[in-house]
This record gives C-alpha cells, structure tokens and sequence, in this order.
C-alpha cells in the first residue's frame, strides 16, 4: 500500500514529486514511457514566463507569478541551467498598440514586477534585429530561459534520492476506487508484467492523458485537447541574434510565434498551434515550418533559417476551462488532480509542487522528514573548469579526456554519468537530454555508434535492446549473418 501515487513522471509529476518527498510518506510515480520528461515536458519553449498573460484571478497567474518568482532557488538547489534574459511582447504598425497597455494592466494585476512599455528607439538598442515594422513593445525583465530536460530531471532525481520509487515503462490500464484508496492496475512493457498497486491518494499529472485518468474515477468529467505547436533549433553559430526573448502580441490559441536564444546557446523558434485529435501526432509538417518561417519575420527580421538542425513538435494539454485544473475531486476523495497543465506549464511547476504537495500533507495529515535534501548536483560540464582543474579531472579520470560528441564536445565520462546516475539514461534519447550528446548539427550521425557501445557495456544491455526512447524503438534488428541464412 503506497500513501500516494503520482500518474506522469513530466516536470508537473516531477516536480510534486519532490515536494511530496519533503513527507514521511510512501510515495511513487508511475510513467508508462521509458525515462522521465520523455512527452510534452521534452518538446516546448523552454520559456519561464513573467507572468503577464494569464488572466487575473486564474489559476494559471497565481501560479505562473509563484513559480516564477522560486526558479533562482529551484536553479541553485537542483543545479539547472536557468537564465533571466527578459521578454518583450512586440507590436507592429498594423496592430493596435493598446493591446500592449493591456498585457501590462494584466501583469501589474498578477504582481509581475518591472513591466514597462519601450519605444522603438529603446528597442533597437536593446535588440537590433527586430523587424522594420515593429514600434513598441512590453519589456519584462523577469522573463527567462530554461533547460526543461534538466528541470525535469532535477526534480525527478532528488525526488529519487528522497525515497521516491519510479515505475518507468509502466501503463495505468485501469484505476478502481476501493474503501481504503484506490487500486491501480498497471502493465510494464519492458518486463510484459502486469502488476495491481493499492495507494490511499492519487496524483493525476498525466499530460495530454490527464481527462482519461480522471474520467475513469470521476462523473465531473475533463475534456483535454492536445494542441501541437512545431518549432525549429537553429546552430549555435545564430545563438546570440535575439538576447531577449521575443513574443508576437497574443490570440486565443496562444503566445504567437516567438524568437528565443536558448540557455545552451541556439535559437528556437516556433510553435505553432493546432489542435489535433492523436494524443501522440509529434510530427512535424511542411505547412507548419513554413507558417514558422512565414510568420517570425513579423517580430525579427531575416532569421536565420538556413542555419536550422533539426525540427520537433510537442503537444500542449488545453482544457475546456482554459485553465490548470488542480485540487481534489470533488466527487472522488483522494483523487488530486494537476491536469490540463499548457502554457505557462513549465514556469507554474515549481509552484503547482509545492501546492499539491500542501494538499496532500493536510489530507494525509504527514510529518515532515529531518533529513530531507532539497540539493541535487548535476552532470559536470567540464567546459565549467579551468584549464588546469580540467587537465586534472582528466589525469583522475581518463574518460573526460575521451570526445564521444564532437558537435557538442561531450565526453565519455559526462556520458557515464548519465547513465550511472540516479534514474540513468538507457536510451540514445535519455543520453542525449542529460548531456546533449546528438544534439549538434549532426543530430547523432557520428556519436551514436559510440554511445550505442557505452550503453551496451555499462547499462549493461544487448546491444538490439538499445532504443531512441525505448521499447519499440530499437536500432538493431539483428546480425547481418543471421539476417542472411533468413
């Protein structure tokens, strides 16, 4: 019998997570993909937002504003790349420059501090590549840039270390309510197991999938629309053409088409926004990166979009409320939900942590541990070194002086890390968000034969078990010999 079970290891189930381990409580998540931040957490803009947007009153501006205003603590203590570059909201001549002078009543409302609307000439000063046509803008200085790969992962791996248990590989086939909780039947595909838990509370932070878990406890039915938005990563050599990042003036179906530096040095710029009825369409279309393409040009002239690498799609999880949905059910007592989580998802998770978690001490009635760590230390980047503690690192350990990424100067020890670390990488994918390795401009085409033969001998794992996320995404099908007695 677990005390609580978190349904979705992205950075909202991450993130409540760790904040739940605070307890003296029997606590697991349960993820039926291989690794954490493997769904929507993995495929976003990668923005903390200042909290501007959100209208007053919901629960998307108290917790944007929070969320916020706790990511430099977050940063220190999971150890996470995190910048605060600013945001501007930019207005053309076609466009009604009150609509700015509304963001910024709306921000003041939602308590973002140093909102202030620039001219042009201040523009250019600040960002000279913005588009002939732009005029004036909302300047937020509170707005950031973050690694939602390791903001997840952060969370995920202190919640680990804290005695939270992680069922990766593992399906919710059915949930039942029982007198004393619920039970939770399961199936691990990686095992082809199935498996039925028992818990007192459960904790719905299923993305995309959150209506389908509530809707199986619950007649207050959720209806979740997965909304995909395609983007586009350009080469670190065009990391530094915006400093800020740069919004198009909002409508219904989003924050527009935005131009951002991202905190490893590339600019992305993206997404689009379209509602489509597969939960797992990722993606992407031509008609998508031409609007990209077609559309950026009204905020920030000449893009370099020829210096693009790769491009991805994600799916955001928008409800009918246009709101998060977090609380209990008022229908199911034990059911929490932390559904229809979009924009500002990622900039609230720190936030909606620390409010679910609340929640489930009240109604648990849990005692705090003594021995907590909120630390986690991440993986050593040995370009953080000097020249002589790095020659040093390398005469202690070889395997940092062993270039396994050339695109991004990984190293072989960086990718052991990875994999040794708490909840590891066993994946091309799981390697490659943890150290970045294939995330060059040869997107793996020279690494992955390399980091296929770390997996196999440190996982340790058969080199046809070696999937891009997983099972059912294996690379090798066999040896060529037996392929031709066949």
């Amino acid at each position: 019998m677990f005390d609580v079970v978190i349904i979705g290891a992205g950075v909202t189930g991450s993130a409540i997570a760790r904040e739940v381990s605070r307890y003296k409580l029997n606590t697991c998540v349960i993820e039926k993909e291989e690794d954490v931040c493997n769904e929507t957490s993995k495929a976003n803009s990668a923005i903390i937002h200042a909290g501007f947007d959100a209208v007053p009153g919901t629960m998307k501006a108290k917790l944007n504003v929070m969320g916020n205003a706790m990511m430099d603590t977050i940063a220190e203590e999971l150890d996470i790349p995190f910048k605060r570059n600013g945001s501007l909201v930019v207005c053309t001549k076609e466009q009604d420059p009150e609509g700015l002078q509304v963001l910024m009543e709306r921000g003041k409302k939602n308590g973002v501090p140093g909102l202030q609307i620039l001219d042009r000439e201040a523009l250019i000063e600040k960002e000279p590549n913005l588009a002939d046509d732009v005029t004036c803008a909302l300047w937020a200085p509170t707005g950031g840039i973050v690694c939602p790969f390791h903001m997840t992962m952060g969370y995920a791996e202190n919640a680990y270390e804290n005695g939270v248990q992680f069922f990766l590989n593992t399906k919710v086939e059915k949930l039942e309510k029982t007198g004393e909780g619920f039970r939770v039947q399961v199936h691990h595909a990686d095992t082809c197991v199935d498996e039925t838990i028992e818990t007192k509370l459960i904790i719905n932070a299923a993305g995309v999938y959150a209506d389908e878990i509530n809707n199986q406890l619950s007649d207050r039915k959720l209806h979740i629309t997965a909304r995909k938005g395609e983007y586009m990563l350009l080469d670190k050599t065009v990391g530094d053409y915006v400093k800020s990042t740069i919004f198009q003036l909002p409508s219904k179906m989003g924050k527009g088409v935005l131009v951002t530096p991202t905190v490893h040095g590339n600019l992305l710029v993206g997404p689009t926004a379209v509602n489509v009825e597969d939960k797992g369409a990722v993606n992407t279309t031509m008609d998508g990166l031409d609007q990209i393409a077609r559309v950026c040009s009204h905020s920030v002239k000449n893009v370099p979009l020829r210096q693009v690498i790769t491009s991805f799609a994600g799916l955001r999880a928008h409800e009918d409320g246009d709101d998060f949905v977090i609380g209990e059910s008022a229908d199911v007592k034990g059911l929490i939900n932390a559904a229809g989580i979009e924009s500002p998802g990622l900039s609230s998770a720190p936030a909606i942590g620390v409010t679910v978690a609340e929640l489930v001490r009240e109604l648990l009635n849990a005692e705090e541990k003594s021995d907590f760590n909120p630390v986690r230390h991440g993986i050593l980047d040995p370009d953080t070194l000097s020249l002589e503690e790095r020659n040093q690192l390398i005469k202690e350990n070889p395997a940092y002086g062993n270039i396994i990424c050339r695109c991004e100067m990984i190293t072989e020890g960086e990718i052991l890390d990875a994999i040794h670390r708490p909840l590891g990488a066993h994946s091309l994918d799981g390697v490659k968000r943890r150290t970045r390795a294939g995330m060059g401009r040869c997107q793996s085409g020279f690494c992955s034969p390399k980091v296929m033969e770390i997996l196999e001998r440190e996982v340790p794992m058969r080199v046809d078990q070696i999937g891009k996320n997983g099972v059912g995404s294996e690379f090798i099908v066999g040896e060529n010999k037996e392929l031709e007695d066949e």
